[in-house]
């Protein structure tokens, strides 16, 4: 039998390549034969199959941001690529992705399974360019595309407001597998006192991370020494410079410590030693650091939006909190901080979350199974 061609189309970056690389490198080799298409400047790391194998790989002037002419240059080089690959099926990974490969299939027909990881019309807060890239992506939808969303909420997004046919959806959640032989000693060079709490977020509109430092501020009344460890500073960080100002001007550079990107292991590291995770985003798809901290045992404190709510249980592996509600989520935080026996059955709730719906060795089969189903063979 022949083996399944996946074509996939991506900006390599962040989250999204998280995806795609737990994707290729757990699925069977033998049935599925995976190609990558995405961006010149994305990622130099060669993309692996189960069997470490190398993965063929394209790379065209994907950009993150809109890129008229870079856009339009992708959308050929795709579609070319498509058309000597002859993909059965192409699974396109964040907006982008999405964009350049539903544009590249109206000259190569073929189904685009498209995973928003976030759909970008939640990225401003600009009433007009909202409604704008929403429009984009209710036209797009009717591109030979399929929503695989990465999270519940994400396939309420698409079925509610892009407007997707139920049949014309797939839920495949972002997971990852266990996390286990963790060696013991953290190789960044730590300068933060043992007791802390932590965060991955680049500093950006999505990622709120002004009120996590208002936070901080206001957790600083009840427990002076209070530290945050921000991991994830380096990679895209617009709002950089607001984010550092506010620590100087809070007179919290002892209690926040910024770490640039750095190997997942050692994020894992971090967060393990931790007393809990937090987050502040407006939006998500389903965030790999909060499905890293369930496996790693964490409590969290997040904000109430897509992904984040998919993740934590309210007052059982953690507190979902209004976003902007500073106050509400220190208390919270505090709760957990100072209560052991609290924060150690929230501890034991947020493994067993992991265990029934995040583990990529129980969950690999159900992405397979949806490039079965959509195949064209």
């Amino acid at each position: 039998m022949d083996k399944i061609k996946v074509g996939h189309v991506l900006n390599s970056v962040g989250g999204v390549d998280v995806s795609l690389r737990l994707i290729l490198e757990n699925i069977d080799a033998e049935v599925y034969d995976s190609f990558v298409i995405h961006g010149r400047k994305d990622t130099s790391r060669a993309y692996v199959d189960i069997n470490k194998k190398k993965v063929k790989d394209y790379k065209i002037p994907i950009l993150r941001d809109i890129s008229i002419i870079n856009d339009i240059r992708s959308i050929i080089h795709t579609a070319k690529i498509f058309r000597d690959e002859k993909p059965d099926i192409v699974h396109a990974h964040s907006a982008k992705g999405g964009l350049i490969a539903r544009m590249a299939s109206v000259f190569y027909k073929v189904t685009i399974l498209h995973t928003p990881q976030a759909y970008s019309y939640l990225s401003t807060n600009n009433s007009f360019k909202e409604w704008m890239i929403l429009n984009i992506e209710k036209f797009l939808k009717n591109i030979n595309s399929v929503l695989v969303a990465s999270s519940r909420s994400e396939l309420k997004r698409g079925l509610e407001e892009v407007g997707y046919k139920k049949e014309k959806t797939e839920l495949f959640n972002n997971s990852i597998l266990p996390i286990e032989n963790l060696e013991n000693d953290i190789k960044y060079p730590v300068s933060w006192p043992d007791d802390y709490i932590c965060t991955v977020g680049r500093p950006s509109y999505q990622k709120n991370i002004e009120m996590m430092i208002e936070v901080i501020k206001e957790l600083r009344n009840d427990i002076p020494s209070i530290h945050l460890v921000l991991m994830g500073v380096g990679e895209y960080y617009p709002n950089l410079k607001k984010v550092e100002q506010l620590i100087n001007e809070y007179n919290l550079e002892n209690n926040i410590t910024l770490v640039k990107w750095i190997d997942r292991k050692e994020i894992f590291k971090i967060i393990s030693k931790s007393k809990l995770y937090i987050s502040t985003a407006r939006y998500e798809g389903l965030p790999y650091s909060i499905i890293e901290s369930l496996a790693l045992s964490k409590a969290c404190v997040v904000t109430d939006c897509d992904g984040n709510r998919d993740l934590v249980i309210n007052e059982y592996n953690g507190y979902v909190i209004k976003n902007n509600d500073i106050v509400e989520m220190s208390k919270k935080i505090y709760l957990l901080y100072t209560n052991e026996n609290l924060r150690n059955e929230m501890e034991q709730n947020s493994k067993e979350l992991f265990q029934k719906g995040f583990n990529l060795q129980e969950n690999i089969g159900l992405i397979e199974d949806i490039y079965q189903k959509y195949a064209r063979i």
